[in-house]
């Protein structure tokens, strides 16, 4: 097991170190760079000249070779420096442990209610197969996979903020109240102004973990052993909730690799549409003026915490499997 454990460190290592590589060639090759998107129209204006915009671009670094670039950022990297944002101002290791609390705090919940949600009616539905819930979870599971979160999040806003008034549109609080004092009251307005965007995501994210749920249970329900237990006497919770669930929980492990990333790293499309100053809207800012230094930052520590995520996916094999055994 320890030894299992650290070959696949050291190939997430590799894996990181290529990473890294190809994130730094891509940011390099862009057409446009934070200089160029900040000072390009001085330039075309004529404000500046050739020359500062020049001197402009080597205090930020950005006028060295991809490899000697790349080989600044990782000895800096690898100190525990992954520079100072263009944008932010700020070291990019403070911006991302600024923000990313409020991605985590949106999507540990939704993903929370979406695994109380889709595993049971996923079981459900394959327990009850061609039936009335079958049918029904199997079209919303559909929907959900096939609309895109901003079409969800624009639909929701549509008929919950804007027709019925039920929700605030969009931001992170009210802000034409003074909060100052009354913490309580804020955290609570926050809860209000988050409601929407968690929908938007258990809705989008749902269907599939529903639909896999119920091929799995499907799968392991004509299994000998489940009719061996059945025959026994066993009473069909049992047999469902004891025996069938744990087996289906084997391939859902797997679906769980990407979760870590995806709590931390934010959903970047829909905190642009519901204005949520979260870590995903950060990085498409940063992304839009080529802010290499928190780009590769950012992606650096999605990276990471997948490996992480992957690692940890593998091991819980064992835990929900004892028949599964990690080769040395």
């Amino acid at each position: 097991m320890v030894k299992y454990i650290i070959k696949r460190v050291l190939y997430s290592i590799a894996i990181l170190i290529c990473v890294s590589m190809i994130l730094y060639c891509l940011m390099r090759l862009l057409p446009s760079d934070y200089i160029e998107n900040t000072f390009g129209d001085k330039l075309t204006n004529g404000a500046i000249t050739q020359e500062q915009l020049d001197a402009l671009k080597a205090s930020y670094g950005l006028n060295s070779s991809i490899p000697a670039g790349y080989w600044d950022w990782l000895t800096s990297a690898l100190s525990g420096d992954l520079g100072l944002s263009f944008v932010y101002e700020k070291p990019v290791s403070e911006v991302i442990f600024d923000h990313m609390w409020i991605s985590f705090g949106v999507a540990i919940f939704a993903y929370l209610f979406q695994f109380l949600i889709a595993i049971p009616l996923g079981i459900k539905a394959a327990t009850k197969q061609y039936g009335a819930v079958d049918y029904t979870t199997s079209i919303f599971a559909m929907i959900g996979i096939s609309l895109p979160s901003f079409f969800l999040a624009i639909l929701l806003i549509r008929i919950f903020s804007v027709q019925f008034g039920w929700f605030p549109i969009g931001g992170m609080f009210d802000t034409t109240v003074d909060w100052t004092g009354n913490e309580t009251g804020k955290f609570l307005n926050e809860i209000y102004h988050l409601i929407l965007p968690m929908i938007a995501i258990i809705i989008g994210s749902i269907g599939g973990l529903m639909r896999h749920t119920r091929t799995n249970t499907l799968e392991v329900l004509n299994q000998d052993y489940i009719r061996t237990a059945r025959a026994k006497g066993l009473s069909e919770h049992k047999v469902v909730y004891k025996h069938v669930f744990r087996n289906t929980m084997v391939p859902i492990v797997t679906m769980t690799a990407g979760i870590i990333p995806s709590l931390f790293g934010g959903m970047m499309i829909l905190e642009q549409v519901f204005a949520i100053d979260g870590i995903g809207n950060v990085a498409y800012k940063a992304l839009s003026t080529g802010d290499i230094p928190f780009v590769m930052g950012y992606n650096m520590f999605i990276a990471i915490l997948t490996v992480i995520g992957t690692l940890l996916s593998d091991i819980a094999y064992m835990l929900v499997d004892p028949r599964i055994k990690i080769s040395k």
